[in-house]
């Protein structure tokens, strides 16, 4: 997820304001230690408007999610590519990035946190299954375009999407909760010899 800055182009309104204030508590005290007031102390406006609209911080960190993954969804590339491979070649990149900048690393750690409420939390796991849909779906649709141009091999494109996609996230959660760099750059070269041995029609081999 290659979003360091989910609010850059989010209006100047009540709603996302309580968004950004949920991140900012979420990036400097974690999930565990998250508060209604933690997140009221980033907000710039009176906390009694937080408990106006949600609940409790259970409430409040699902429209958060909500919020988050449609940025995330607005980020995946998905136009201007006319080769296939190209696309799949960028949205690698874009997932997994050589380095993270410290923003980009504090916003996967967020969302790793908030997966992992997924486990026991039906309104998270709906969130986190409708998003990852639209990743395997936006890969799916990417293969299917390079099968119709000859790019690809006449390969099940769901089942390539489910493949790519998991590897992807894989890698993002394990950067963001182990030391170094290197599997991420294993899966980046390990995903590019897939595409290269498994996707790319002979016509098109390097």
């Amino acid at each position: 997820m290659d979003a360091p800055d989910p609010f850059e182009s989010s209006p100047d309104d009540t709603h996302a304001e309580m968004m950004r204030a949920t991140y900012d508590a979420l990036r400097k005290h974690g999930y565990s230690d998250l508060t209604i007031q933690r997140i009221g102390d980033e907000f710039p406006k009176s906390k009694s408007l937080i408990y106006q609209h949600y609940d409790g911080k259970d409430d409040l960190l699902v429209t958060f999610l909500e919020f988050l993954l449609e940025r995330f969804k607005a980020d995946v590339p998905t136009e201007g590519f006319d080769d296939a491979h190209e696309h799949v070649q960028v949205l690698v990149e874009h997932s997994l990035p050589e380095s993270l900048e410290p923003e980009h690393a504090q916003f996967t750690t967020v969302m790793t946190e908030l997966r992992a409420q997924a486990a026991h939390d039906d309104a998270y796991r709906e969130q986190f299954t409708r998003t990852d849909r639209f990743f395997r779906e936006h890969i799916a649709d990417i293969v299917r375009t390079g099968i119709d141009q000859g790019v690809f091999r006449e390969v099940d494109p769901e089942r390539t999407a489910a493949f790519v996609a998991t590897t992807l996230h894989g890698a993002q959660t394990q950067r963001v909760t182990t030391e170094g760099d290197e599997p991420t750059a294993a899966a980046r070269r390990e995903l590019s010899e897939y595409v290269r041995s498994h996707l790319l029609a002979d016509d098109n081999q390097q």
